[in-house]
């Protein structure tokens, strides 16, 4: 499976992006998507992940309520529709995917098998 993240850009304080992932190769199983971010001198961390239906979501505590999660699995893609950003929201933002069983969604980095190549995501104060 591959992976092609898009829609990183330059926005300010309170703006909103909408990142996209699109999924080719062997998408035929189900699989569970997640986005996560790495800001310069600091480690991946988790933003969002989405099951297979689409019915569960998980967000981590810094973009919750802010950030929405959504996929389209006729389309076979996955979107982060983020709203009131943040300086500290700048970061390079990576989709990532596993094949999954129905129901489940995962938080950690190990978990995924397969990541896209990241998209920059700068916000100016």
């Amino acid at each position: 499976v591959q992976l092609q993240a898009s829609g990183g850009g330059l926005v300010q304080t309170g703006g909103s992006l909408r990142l996209a992932c699109v999924a080719s190769g062997r998408t035929g199983s189900m699989y569970a998507m997640g986005w996560f971010r790495q800001a310069p001198g600091k480690e991946r961390e988790f933003v969002a992940a989405i099951s297979w239906g689409g019915t569960k979501t998980l967000y981590s505590d810094s973009v919750k309520g802010r950030f929405t999660i959504v996929r389209d699995n006729a389309e076979n893609s996955v979107y982060l529709q983020m709203n009131t950003l943040k300086p500290e929201d700048t970061a390079i933002y990576y989709c990532a995917a596993r094949r999954t069983v129905a129901g489940a969604y995962y938080y950690t980095a190990p978990e995924y098998h397969y990541w896209g190549q990241g998209t920059q995501v700068t916000v100016s104060s």
